[in-house]
């Protein structure tokens, strides 16, 4: 397979390419674990698309279909979109490609200060008449596990497009 650089923002890649937010600050000065205090915290940080190149099953990538792959990479800055605050790294696989809808199954590690997060889950809506949506859908993901002070972490991210490659991440740690 021939990987097609793409320009835009095109499925949930998009959605995870971007999962940035803000109170990483707050992140980054905390020294003890979530899950060893027993309360949550809520980090907001501003991804930005950095990176991303597909993997088409259909020659050209149109129409797309079953086992399409997205790789992404997105700078994450803090939540007034100033300073930079750690990255994203990710794939996304097509499981579902319906001209008006569609799905994808997406893995993504958040790097940031102190640890990573690891977040998985799918992400809905992601074709119109058989291409990319624009902007993308926002979605919810599973975390399932982390590193450093993010270790034992869950909890969910919550991802909403707010410009072309630009996500808001909202990561709430249980």
């Amino acid at each position: 397979m021939r990987p097609i650089r793409a320009v835009c923002l095109g499925t949930a890649t998009a959605l995870v390419t971007v999962l940035t937010g803000a109170p990483v600050a707050a992140a980054a000065t905390d020294t003890d674990s979530t899950h060893a205090k027993g309360r949550d915290r809520v980090i907001t940080v501003i991804g930005h698309l950095a990176q991303q190149t597909r993997f088409p099953v259909n020659a050209g990538g149109l129409p797309a279909a079953q086992g399409d792959r997205t790789v992404f990479r997105s700078i994450l800055k803090d939540k007034d979109d100033k300073r930079q605050v750690g990255e994203t790294n990710g794939t996304c696989t097509t499981t579902l490609a319906e001209d008006d809808g569609g799905a994808e199954e997406c893995v993504v590690t958040y790097n940031l200060p102190g640890g990573q997060l690891t977040v998985q889950g799918m992400v809905f809506g992601i074709l119109t008449k058989g291409r990319p949506t624009l902007p993308p859908p926002s979605f919810d993901n599973a975390i399932t596990g982390g590193t450093g002070k993010f270790d034992r972490t869950r909890g969910q991210v919550h991802a909403d497009t707010i410009g072309p490659g630009t996500r808001r991440f909202t990561i709430d740690l249980d």
